[in-house]
């Protein structure tokens, strides 16, 4: 999820380097001659996201004498594959680690990496509690591999100054794809600088991922049914490139942001000149300090059930010995309990990870203040996910530098699908 938010960010801790203190295994981090045992955490996060974590890492350090938690950037969450990959090779990591999701098979390789179903199972976890986009991007051949870390949705946020200056009716539920693309034509006004929608053309997984809910609305999938080959390469997919040509190619009704994390497509919408845009509920705060008045409705559909994706990140642990294992689990069960969750959610612009932490007063408050935040809340329950496989990174990469070509008008939409297509079972293959 957060690679939409960090995205872009990295150069400030670039030159940061991994420490070695507390990611390597010794008797003292043990908890021998009754210390505590000490792990290592590698957060990944940066400013506001920081804060909190380091509050709360603080606040169980307050209230567990027998485990301390070295709480520590690593690098920022979209460069730590590379530093967590670094440091296994090397034999000197950290006992958690912040992990985007599609990177959780590649880390599962290791044999350091701590398999997790025995634990959830325990008492005081309540894994059902999660919500199943959390469950599910975790779970790898049913073993379940990371702790759910943040989740999120997509769903549409809309100007609605700008909706009825063009004589449209506000989007709700079960609207259709039609229907975007005739409200984004009709929004869209060169002349003034205006478009209707807008979509990611760098060709990362932020291209990527906002296509998957219009690939499973039109009833195809990311993998085929054995896993052995793309998934998109029928009628689905063709739907799905197809609606992508007509609104950026025919109707020229979509900004394309070619900068990394999509940062300008936020500005030109609180400036007043985007109509709509697919995004999730990290973008909320800075939305509603605006002027634009604004509301969010679910994606639209095909026709069929509503559908979106959700694009959870995860906490990872690798096992230094069994105690520092012991210790690591005991502090993600409290950081995950719905106390601690709520709060963490808020300030690092997530949704609750779990049922039972959309109940707490904290985020209840929280919902009262920033308009929109239920649809994203409510997109939980019937949200997919992508597939939790090594192959998946590859194959993103082959959707995205496809779709970028569409938005781009560099290919048909013909065309992109079979590169897509091309592209993802290559990844899948192995070759």
């Amino acid at each position: 999820m957060l690679m939409r938010r960090t995205l872009g960010i990295a150069a400030v801790l670039a030159a940061a380097t991994i420490g070695a203190a507390g990611c390597g295994g010794s008797s003292s981090d043990d908890g021998a001659g009754g210390g505590p045992v000490t792990i290592t955490l590698w957060h990944g996060q940066n400013q506001s996201a920081a804060k909190v974590i380091n509050k709360l890492v603080a606040d169980f350090n307050k209230t567990h004498p027998d485990v301390k938690v070295d709480s520590q950037v690593g690098s920022l969450a979209d460069s730590l594959l590379q530093k967590t990959t670094a440091a296994l090779a090397g034999g000197k990591y950290p006992d958690i680690v912040y992990t985007f999701g599609p990177n959780v098979a590649n880390l599962a390789r290791s044999p350091k990496a701590l398999d997790m179903t025995a634990t959830v199972k325990g008492a005081g976890w309540n894994w059902d509690d999660f919500f199943p986009p959390a469950r599910e991007a975790v779970t790898i051949d049913g073993r379940v591999r990371a702790i759910p870390a943040l989740i999120d949705s997509l769903a549409v946020v809309y100007n609605k100054k700008l909706f009825a200056q063009a004589g449209l009716r506000t989007p709700k539920a079960g609207w259709t794809w039609d229907e975007y693309r005739a409200d984004a034509k009709a929004l869209t006004d060169k002349a003034k600088g205006r478009f209707g929608t807008g979509w990611p053309g760098v060709g990362d997984e932020d291209t990527t991922w906002r296509l998957w809910p219009l690939v499973w609305s039109a009833g195809g999938n990311v993998l085929s049914a054995d896993g052995k080959s793309a998934g998109y390469g029928g009628a689905s997919g063709q739907q799905a490139f197809a609606q992508v040509q007509a609104m950026a190619q025919d109707d020229k009704s979509v900004y394309v942001d070619k900068t990394v994390g999509s940062d300008q497509t936020y500005r030109v919408f609180t400036s007043g000149r985007l109509g709509m845009i697919p995004t999730g509920p990290w973008e909320l705060p800075v939305i509603s300090a605006s002027a634009v008045d604004y509301d969010v409705a679910p994606m639209p559909t095909f026709g069929g059930a509503p559908v979106t994706i959700s694009g959870p990140d995860t906490w990872m642990v690798f096992k230094n010995s069994d105690a520092r294992a012991k210790a690591s689990t005991e502090f993600l069960k409290w950081l995950t309990a719905p106390e601690q969750d709520a709060v963490w959610d808020i300030d690092a612009g997530s949704l609750p990870l779990r049922h039972s932490s959309a109940e707490q007063p904290v985020w209840k408050a929280h919902v009262a203040k920033l308009t929109g935040l239920p649809a994203f809340v409510d997109a939980l329950d019937s949200a997919r996910v992508r597939p939790v496989i090594e192959a998946y990174p590859k194959l993103s990469e082959a959707v995205g530098q496809a779709v970028a070509g569409v938005l781009l008008g560099q290919q048909s939409a013909g065309d992109a699908q079979k590169r897509a297509v091309d592209g993802g079972n290559k990844a899948l293959s192995g070759s």
